[in-house]
């Protein structure tokens, strides 16, 4: 069963090369970021009410082909309308995978998998990550990641249809909501996970859950003992080391 999770960072593939770093923003820089987005993608035209309608019924499709159609049509409004929902999945998994790169070095080349309009490429490029690289499988994000000029190349591809390019080493970062409407698809990544780690392929370094991902679209979404989370939803942000890089570096894996 393919494992996709369209428009937004399913995985992400980084490669250590040269030495490179700038200051993450502070939590009150963050905050101050998430309510101009939030802000922004209000006064351009959708309510709220909207956007969490349109996401929804992105989260209520399994068909991949289904999937990847309402992405091609959702693209041109993703960014905004994520805004209006505070999506920290983007800053969250860079801020996991700039903790993880051993050493003095804070740059790599990151081959973004499921890279949807490229939110992640602003935050890494933020970072001073400069060298990208990106897949998606629909055209229409590819379309909008490639409209920011900020990946070196783009191709078409969907995770879990065709295999991941491959190169030495790398650290694979994963993300995914956890509250209920998702869980059959975490259920699932998991069991791919796990089949990597069987296989000797990956090492897990980090499983790291996240209270506030991104405003609930009903409170359905929340799920029971969610009362202290302020209408948002929870993730996760999963973190792996190709074996060879991780045996190489001596590098021991996390929990």
């Amino acid at each position: 069963k393919p494992i996709i999770e369209g428009g937004g960072v399913a995985a992400r593939l980084a490669y250590r090369t040269f030495p490179e770093f700038q200051r993450p923003p502070t939590p009150l820089e963050g905050q101050i970021c998430a309510a101009s987005h939030r802000r922004m993608a209000l006064e351009e035209g959708r309510s709220l009410p909207e956007v969490r309608a349109r996401v929804a019924a992105s989260h209520g499709i399994t068909d991949l082909a289904h999937k990847l159609h309402f992405y091609d049509q959702w693209a041109p409004d993703y960014d905004q309308d994520v805004a209006g929902l505070q999506y920290r999945a983007p800053r969250l998994a860079v801020d996991c995978l700039t903790q993880a790169l051993p050493g003095p070095s804070h740059a790599a080349l990151i081959l973004d998998v499921a890279c949807g309009t490229g939110l992640v490429a602003a935050e890494l490029q933020a970072r001073g990550f400069l060298q990208l690289h990106g897949v998606d499988g629909s055209p229409g994000m590819l379309e909008q990641a490639r409209a920011r000029g900020l990946y070196q190349h783009l191709s078409l591809c969907t995770l879990g249809q065709e295999p991941l390019p491959s190169s030495e080493g790398g650290l694979l970062c994963l993300t995914t909501r956890t509250n209920p409407s998702n869980l059959r698809y975490k259920e699932a990544l998991e069991a791919t996970l796990a089949r990597l780690e069987q296989a000797r392929a990956w090492e897990r370094l980090v499983a790291w859950p996240v209270d506030q991902w991104e405003l609930a679209t009903s409170e359905l979404e929340l799920g029971p003992g969610a009362s202290d989370s302020d209408g948002f939803i929870s993730g996760i942000v999963y973190l792996y080391r190709k074996q060879e890089a991780a045996q190489a570096e001596g590098v021991r894996p996390g929990t």
